[in-house]
């Protein structure tokens, strides 16, 4: 390991950033829908994502409202109790892991993530740190070079699970980043991979162990995991024609970037406790409730105007009164979206189970809602 103290983006090693305050005068906010109206809104949402299942859960206020429908039959198990594959919407997971861990000072962020898998490894001076990883700024690229001619064999219905750690930690090894670390922002599934990894061999833990330790078991997720578990409660994924079942995703070495699979309630007790870190953990771990609160603070913005903000586990949107967080996810025959707003006290959780088309309306759907007063 290096003794490197670079700076976790967005300094959560510092005070937590104090709430907003609230205005003392001004127009009052626009008043929560009734729940006759959201169900209307929510059934009109599953409808027009046009798949074999569909669920859509919200929760203002602490009042949850979920609708469940699709055009397949309705399974044997309710959809809400199911599980969904997050694909890469487990990144908010991902994310607020390694905010706790940095929280409780079992890590900085600043570790070259090379000294990890390689202890005597030389850093050289501009090395990938964990931090780099989490932000998409590593200069990696999206999938290791020969991740296309691996998986090929199995595109259509596992390419990951050709593509094991063993896989990824040696391609990382080996590959040069495309630009200096640190400096440019590019979404990469594989520097999320890398970053899982670096972690475990830091910690001496496993993965699935790190995200039940310090995440699933405190906030209290007993339907999330990594692996599928008793085929009745799993949902089925299907293709882009909403007919032809596939397999369970299997994310080989990239499971620190989409291998979370959750039911929608525990969807919903994950986002509530971004809605609101001290109340939700009043009398419990108080660097769990520092690191949500951490996740929420900007550590970079990019685009036209700076739109585009990015925290360590989020996408952060301005709308009127918000901001609104959100992350998307996908895998070869389901899609997730998780999103909430701190300013209506509202989270959404959106999962279906076909698989994206072109122009597919799942997403715009979800964040529409979510967008909306």
């Amino acid at each position: 390991m290096s003794d490197r103290t670079t700076p976790w983006p967005g300094d959560p090693a510092g005070p937590d950033p104090a709430p907003p305050a609230r205005p003392a005068a001004g127009p009052a906010p626009a008043a929560a829908p009734s729940d006759a109206r959201l169900r209307r809104r929510l059934a009109a949402a599953v409808d027009a994502v046009d798949a074999p299942d569909a669920v859509f859960a919200v929760s203002r206020g602490g009042r949850r409202v979920v609708h469940c429908g699709g055009t397949a039959p309705p399974p044997p198990v309710p959809r809400d109790e199911l599980r969904y594959e997050m694909g890469s919407a487990s990144k908010t997971f991902t994310g607020l892991l390694l905010a706790r861990l940095i929280r409780r000072g079992v890590l900085t962020g600043g570790e070259p993530a090379a000294a990890c898998l390689d202890p005597g490894r030389p850093a050289g001076t501009d090395p990938v740190t964990l931090a780099h990883l989490v932000t998409h700024t590593s200069g990696l690229p999206a999938l290791p070079r020969d991740f296309y001619v691996r998986g090929l064999p199995a595109w259509r219905t596992n390419p990951y699970a050709r593509y094991p750690a063993d896989r990824v930690t040696a391609a990382f090894l080996r590959c040069r980043p495309r630009h200096r670390p640190g400096t440019r922002w590019n979404y990469s599934n594989f520097g999320v991979a890398v970053l899982g990894h670096a972690v475990v061999a830091a910690t001496g833990t496993a993965w699935e162990d790190l995200l039940a330790a310090h995440l699933l078991r405190p906030l209290g997720l007993p339907g999330t995991g990594l692996r599928p578990e008793d085929p009745k409660t799993e949902a089925t994924g299907h293709t882009a024609d909403g007919r032809t079942p596939v397999p369970p995703f299997d994310a080989g070495g990239f499971e620190a970037a989409g291998a979370v699979r959750a039911t929608p309630h525990d969807l919903l007790t994950f986002l509530e406790a971004h809605l609101d870190p001290g109340a939700t953990h009043s009398g419990g771990p108080e660097d769990l409730a520092a690191a949500l609160r951490a996740v929420r603070t900007p550590v970079l913005r990019r685009g036209l105007g700076h739109r585009h903000v990015h925290t360590v586990a989020w996408f952060r949107h301005p709308v009127e009164g918000g901001p609104l967080y959100f992350h998307s996810g996908a895998t070869l025959g389901q899609q997730a979206f998780l999103g909430f707003r701190p300013d209506t006290g509202t989270a959404l959780a959106a999962v279906c189970t076909r698989r994206f088309r072109h122009r597919d309306p799942f997403v715009t759907t979800a964040y529409g809602l979510l967008a909306e007063p």
